[in-house]
This record gives structure tokens, sequence and C-alpha cells, in this order.
């Protein structure tokens, strides 16, 4: 079995996974990672979806990843966050159209060649299923633990529990569920609808027993934020969102610093 290594001068990485396309990962992943740089830790954020990259927009920055000796890469920065992703290479409109190996050489360069130091947290937006590029990830990096995104429809839970799954086989520790598009808040006349249902990230976790981390509003102005590069965090930060995302921060703050003091315990050694 391939040993996980760590990356040069980052503390803790963390994956940010759903199993599944469509339930906003890459917007938690994003609002996750700004949240943290605001809270007081120094991020970084990894874009692991090569075919659908999404994070330079959602992030906003201006400016490309550049590489002064054409081995290691300065990673680009917004909001405080330092950021690599395929986005930032290729054109919208091009494709890629690449085979496994290609993708997971790429997946190793971003994760080894970016000049991602000094980090607290590398917040990985993982991509979306089981396969070759999520496993890869597990096996070759020390992951501190995974962030599992669902809607709270069946359709997705059931994506959700297979990526439970597969970090458990990986022996990734899992942080817990979010909740997103918990509920529609109507902009008109606030009130709430539960158009995905409500309340089955929650049930899953529960029967899982993992933790269960927030609830994250479906609204319109996260959404438009998003296509913006606006993290909703900063832009609205006393909206029920940016509310959600403050409390999944400090949790995944409180997780990291209870691996810390379990890692610092002293070894004790019984002779009898």
């Amino acid at each position: 079995m391939q040993v996980a290594s760590q990356i040069p001068g980052v503390k803790h990485v963390i994956a940010v996974s759903s199993a599944k396309g469509g339930v906003g990962k890459s917007t938690v992943a994003m609002n996750l990672a700004v949240t943290l740089s605001l809270q007081g830790l120094k991020v970084g954020l990894m874009d692991a979806d090569v075919y659908g990259p999404s994070v330079p927009k959602m992030l906003g920055a201006q400016e490309p990843p550049v590489s002064h000796d054409g081995e290691m890469v300065e990673p680009a920065s917004a909001h405080g966050v330092k950021a690599m992703s395929m986005g930032f290479l290729v054109d919208d409109d091009t494709p890629m159209v690449w085979r496994g190996p290609m993708v997971l050489s790429a997946l190793k360069q971003m994760l080894f060649q970016t000049n991602w130091a000094p980090l607290d947290v590398l917040v990985l937006d993982m991509p979306p299923g089981t396969g070759d590029s999520q496993l890869s990830i597990a096996q070759q990096v020390s992951l501190a633990g995974a962030v599992v995104v669902s809607t709270p429809q069946d359709i997705a839970l059931l994506d959700a529990r297979k990526g439970v799954t597969m970090f458990n086989k990986v022996n990734v520790p899992i942080m817990g569920f979010v909740e997103n598009m918990s509920h529609f808040i109507c902009p008109h006349c606030g009130g709430e609808s539960h158009i995905f249902d409500h309340g089955g990230a929650r049930k899953a976790a529960e029967e899982m027993g993992v933790p269960f981390l927030t609830e994250i509003p479906l609204d319109i102005n996260l959404r438009q934020f998003s296509d913006e590069g606006k993290p909703v965090v900063i832009h609205a930060p006393d909206s029920k969102e940016a509310e959600a995302f403050k409390v999944l921060g400090q949790k995944v703050q409180d997780f990291l610093q209870e691996q810390e003091a379990q890692n610092d315990q002293p070894i004790k050694i019984v002779i009898e």
C-alpha cells in the first residue's frame, strides 16, 4: 500500500466531498476556505475536479498562478486564500479530454509542486464520484478528515453514504455531514420551503454514527454571489448562509484542534 505523504508547510489537509455532482460541494468548499481564513487561519483551496474546475470563478481570483523556475508554482490568491485549479490554466470553453493517468499526474503536481507553505489548512474540493482520483488523493495525501456534502433528498444521500464508506476504507476520519440546499428562503416574504425535502443529511449522519455539522439554506444571494466570485461570508456576513458557514468553520477548527491534542499526548510505557 502506498504511504500517504505530508505536503511541505501544510499542517492539515481536509477533503470536501459529495461523491455526487450538483449538490453545491464547490460552493461549500470555497466558502469554508474563506470562513477559515476570516477566523484567523492560513488557508489554501485546491480544486481537485480537473474535468469541471469552478474554484477560480467562485473565488473571484484575478491573477493566475505563476512559476518562476518551471518547477514550483506560486498559487493564486483571493480573499486571503491561496488557490490552485486547472481552471486557471485552460480557457473556460476548453474541455479536459484526459485519460486517468494524466488526471492523476496533474493532481499530484498541484498537490506537491505548488508552494502552499505556510498553511494551517488546505481545503480540497474533491471531484464527484468514488473512483481513481478520489482514492489516489486519499492514498497520496495524509488527510486530517473529510466533510461530506449532500442535499436532503434520498437520491443524493445514496451517493453521500458511498463517499463515507470510501473514506472509511482508506482510514480517513469523517468530520461530518453538511446538508446543503436544506430549505429555500423566499426573497419576497422570507418564508421557508423544503424543495429538496429537509433533514435527510442529519438523519443519515445519525444512522452512520458521524457528526452532523450544519444545514445551509438555498438562497438566491448564495447562487448570485458564487457566480460573481464573491464569497457570501464576505459580501453578506449577516445572512443565514454566512452564519451556517461560520458554524461549519468553527466545527472544523474544533475537530483539527482535537486531533492535535490527541497527537500531543505522551506515550505511556507500562512494565508489568
